[in-house]
């Protein structure tokens, strides 16, 4: 049996996807992947363990059409080649532009993985409601096929979807974000040197970081010695980025310490008191807050979907307004203030990792729905 994955970056899929690619090589699928390749020594990796790669150069703002409508035709064009047994979108571009492709191409096998609806989701200017509008459409077509699996992240996202492309409750299914190796990302208890609260996330606006720094603000006027850590990298190929100069700006004030990007956060999290993300990007479920609440760590986020869904508002962390850094100073300054708070929460948290964030519980049920697929 041969599947065809298909993501708009490969980053992602290092990050994302990795053991599920890994399982179904292991259980005898033929795996491609077909994605903007920026890493080629980890593509080499996967090469040596037998997955076969496809350039497709995505443009990840989605803003080009002819790079869109040429996209469509190699999508078409490595279908016609490859013919897969299975077809597995992931990430909207290539769920949008691969979905009509297989449909053209008569592919009766798909797997589409929401995770997250994007920023058109987000603003409400008359320009960005007809673009949704269009973008619905295109989902209805696209997801328009017979014998298909639609996995979702969030309810809200399945709700949505569900009633736009009339799916049944046998052809979706709610997987709680990407999974967490919970060896790597193991429990320990909170630190007993001086709090730290920590922010890691793409490098955005919409990912609540001007929010981030206003509470950081906040909290050293009021003389509370809590340092405040930024990780992560400007994302250039995003109108929303952070720009170099200003995470300079920030750093060189003291408001906070700028880590860059890492990809040891299994061992950076633990150092941590809080994990927060104030986000207002129409997520999926953030990877980064599974990942808090396997180490033990209380996390504060947005009362949106797929921020909400992430932790028990009161239990696993606290739930916060969007776009209100007041909000989120306060609920820092309350769990800090609070020991026992911290300490139940990162034991909770900690907990609801263990019941619902389990990387092994992602994997099999994805190759199930392989499996299903194949029969």
């Amino acid at each position: 049996m041969k599947i065809l994955i298909i993501v708009n970056v490969d980053w992602f899929i290092y990050s994302h996807r990795l053991p599920i690619i890994l399982e179904a090589k292991k259980k005898g699928y033929e795996i491609h992947i077909a994605t903007k390749v920026t890493d080629l020594a980890k593509k080499e990796v996967l090469i040596n363990q037998g997955i076969k790669f496809h350039e497709l150069s995505f443009d990840r703002s989605g803003k080009k059409i002819t790079r869109i409508i040429y996209i469509f035709f190699k999508i078409l064009n490595l279908i016609h080649k490859l013919k897969p047994n299975i077809l597995h979108l992931v990430t909207i571009q290539p769920i949008l532009i691969g979905g009509l492709a297989a449909r053209i191409m008569g592919i009766k096998k798909i797997v589409y993985a929401i995770s997250g609806l994007g920023h058109t989701f987000l603003s409400e200017n008359l320009i960005t409601k007809i673009r949704r509008l269009l973008i619905l459409k295109i989902y209805q077509l696209a997801l328009g096929g017979k014998n298909r699996k639609v996995i979702f992240q969030n309810p809200q996202d399945h709700a949505l979807l569900s009633k736009v492309c009339s799916l049944s409750n046998k052809e979706t299914i709610i997987i709680p974000g990407s999974g967490v190796d919970l060896k790597k990302f193991n429990y320990s208890k909170v630190p007993e040197s001086n709090p730290i609260v920590m922010m890691a996330s793409r490098l955005l606006v919409s990912k609540g970081v001007y929010e981030f720094i206003e509470a950081a603000k906040i909290v050293k006027k009021k003389g509370l010695k809590i340092k405040f850590q930024l990780v992560g990298k400007p994302d250039k190929s995003n109108p929303l980025t952070i720009k170099k100069y200003e995470i300079e700006k920030w750093e060189s004030e003291g408001y906070i310490e700028y880590l860059g990007y890492r990809d040891d956060l299994n061992k950076i999290i633990p150092k941590a008191h809080i994990i927060v993300l104030p986000s207002y990007y129409p997520e999926g479920l953030p990877k980064i807050l599974c990942e808090a609440a396997a180490c033990g760590r209380p996390v504060i986020t947005t009362d949106e979907p797929g921020c909400k869904d992430a932790i028990k508002n009161g239990e696993t962390g606290i739930l916060i307004r969007r776009k209100d850094s007041k909000n989120l100073a306060n609920a820092i300054i309350k769990i800090m203030k609070n020991k026992k708070l911290l300490n139940d929460m990162s034991i909770a948290a900690r907990a609801r990792a263990e019941k619902l964030f389990d990387i092994k519980s992602v994997v099999k049920t994805h190759i199930d729905i392989y499996e299903s697929l194949s029969k």
